[in-house]
């Protein structure tokens, strides 16, 4: 069956890279085929280069390789091998950077090739810098899997890129499945970090300021003309929903702010405020709204405490969270938490 020209537009992941993950699936010794057909992803369809799939499908398409293989760490072999084909016209923009900070630049600036309901912020610390991502997918969880593959392929093409055994500070994931997610740490050659605020690679200061031996100045432009002409047939992605993907990403330093997330997305602030009127909202009523999802499935988790939920959603202090739970829930955090798990004490 064909694809209309609607279903090939739509907001999405990008078909070249469920392409290669389906090869990864297959590598794995998977049913690949039955995983298509019961995705519902007709045949030939990934061929067509500008078919963008929901994020549900490939959601779909993770956990029905995680069953079929019983392997939790399904795709981690095969993400250790550096796949430039992965990561299509992005993989060009990333060669010719100038260092690794440009790569990374360069990466989140054009990760909306790959898919345009996800986002990769680069951002500095004192610790170092990191490469944050956030794959969405609508109210249903997104499995770790999808994250640590992710991470590993980018930072297994980084290491090819640059000839060398990179490795990062830390690797953070928000999940807390320790037993499963622990074979990844050889793979990353560095400490995992669970149960953080986002998922997330962490370099060193002195690791993104490594020149690329694969950097090209001449080659620069083109490469940034190929993709900037690949972005103009893509719809634009809402700033409202950039903004959401980004937030998370700052609450370990409290409270973000307009500005900062702004100069993150590539805007000014005035840019970024007329974007959101015109989409009928605003960066305060988007920081909330996402401090309350997060908020409900925090408390969610037993080992978090009311002070470490306060701390993951950015607040300085816990009688402003508490302030907000009232307004968000009409009741307390604790009461919240007893209310929706019976019999459980904090």
């Amino acid at each position: 069956m064909g694809t209309s020209r609607t279903e090939r537009r739509q907001r999405g992941v990008a078909a070249f890279w469920v392409k290669g993950l389906i090869g990864v699936f297959q590598q794995e010794g998977l049913d690949t085929a039955a995983m298509l057909r019961e995705a519902g992803v007709g045949s030939g369809a990934l061929d067509d280069p500008d078919l963008r799939l929901p994020s549900e499908t490939v959601e779909l398409l993770w956990r029905l390789a995680v069953a079929q293989s019983g392997n939790p760490a399904v795709g981690l072999a095969a993400a250790r091998v550096p796949r430039p084909a992965l990561f299509d016209v992005v993989g060009y923009a990333m060669m010719s950077a100038p260092d690794l900070r440009g790569l990374l630049e360069r990466v989140a600036r054009y990760f909306r090739i790959i898919t345009d309901v996800a986002f990769l912020a680069v951002s500095e610390d004192p610790e170092g810098c990191r490469a944050c991502l956030n794959l969405p997918c609508g109210e249903a969880e997104v499995v770790w899997q999808r994250y640590a593959f992710t991470l590993l392929s980018l930072l297994s093409l980084m290491r090819w890129i640059m000839a060398r055994d990179l490795r990062p500070l830390a690797v953070e994931f928000t999940t807390t499945a320790d037993d499963e997610i622990r074979p990844y740490q050889a793979a990353f050659e560095c400490p995992l970090r669970l149960g953080a605020a986002v998922n997330a690679l962490v370099f060193s200061h002195s690791d993104v300021a490594l020149p690329l031996p694969t950097a090209q100045p001449r080659l620069a432009n083109v490469h940034e003309r190929v993709v900037g002409e690949y972005l103009a047939r893509l719809d634009d992605q809402k700033t409202s929903a950039r903004v959401r993907s980004a937030i998370p990403e700052y609450f370990a330093d409290g409270e973000p702010r307009r500005a900062v997330v702004a100069r993150a997305l590539g805007m000014s602030e005035r840019t970024l405020q007329r974007n959101l009127a015109a989409e009928g909202t605003s960066f305060r009523q988007i920081l909330d709204d996402t401090r309350k999802e997060l908020a409900q499935r925090y408390f969610d988790q037993d080992h978090l405490s009311l002070a470490h939920v306060a701390f993951l959603l950015g607040f300085n202090d816990q009688s402003s969270f508490f302030r907000a739970a009232k307004r968000w829930f009409g009741t307390t955090p604790r009461q919240y938490r007893l209310r929706h798990k019976p019999g459980r004490q904090e």
